[in-house]
């Protein structure tokens, strides 16, 4: 069971209560219909981004839906907050990349977004033996990275937001959300019946 494509979404949410701040969330981010399911950190080789838009017309409610997730909250008045979901993607189709995490206070969407984006980064290079030294700026490495051949693409999605003033819960989120291939093949066949049934009727 590997996802054939793949696609980032974010959302920021603000109630009294922790959990519907939460839920409001995910209903910014368009995920809040789905039974989501956190797995670790793998972008899977061959496998296609493409947009919330078209991702979303894939999944159906009520359904499992796997995803890796960030997520950041506080009642605190005026806290800046912030949640992104780095990712690093090698230029091999053949391998896999990686996809990482990270939640702070403090940070601002570039701060945080290019922390995450980093920590993918690095991870990949790693395993495909690209040598760097951790000490360096990020913007060195970034450049060291892409200069090496192997890694074709590094990105990420970050949510960040003030905590509201009068101190109801903020929750903000980012999250890769993972399309596997009966998804895309159920609706295809539902779009196929539908397409039948109507000209049935004419």
């Amino acid at each position: 069971m590997i996802a054939s494509r793949i696609f980032f979404t974010k959302g920021v949410g603000v109630h009294k209560e922790y959990l519907t701040s939460f839920e409001l969330a995910l209903r910014d981010a368009g995920i809040a219909p789905f039974n989501l399911v956190t797995v670790s950190s793998i972008f899977p080789p061959g496998c296609k981004r493409i947009s919330r838009e078209e991702g979303l017309k894939l999944i159906k409610p009520g359904q499992i839906v796997y995803v890796v997730m960030s997520r950041n909250a506080t009642n605190e008045p005026n806290r800046l907050i912030a949640a992104s979901v780095g990712c690093a993607v090698p230029a091999e189709t053949e391998n896999y990349g990686y996809l990482s995490e990270h939640h702070s206070y403090g940070e601002t969407d570039q701060k945080a977004g290019d922390y995450a984006e980093d920590l993918a980064a690095s991870m990949l290079a790693t395993t495909l033996g690209i040598e760097f030294d951790f000490n360096t700026a990020w913007d060195e490495r970034e450049q060291l990275y892409k200069a090496s051949g192997k890694i074709i693409r590094t990105t990420n999605i970050t949510q960040s937001a003030i905590g509201n003033k009068d101190g109801l819960w903020t929750t903000v989120l980012a999250a890769t959300v993972f399309i596997m291939p009966h998804y895309i093949l159920q609706k295809e066949e539902t779009e196929n019946k539908n397409s039948k049934n109507g000209q049935g009727g004419t």
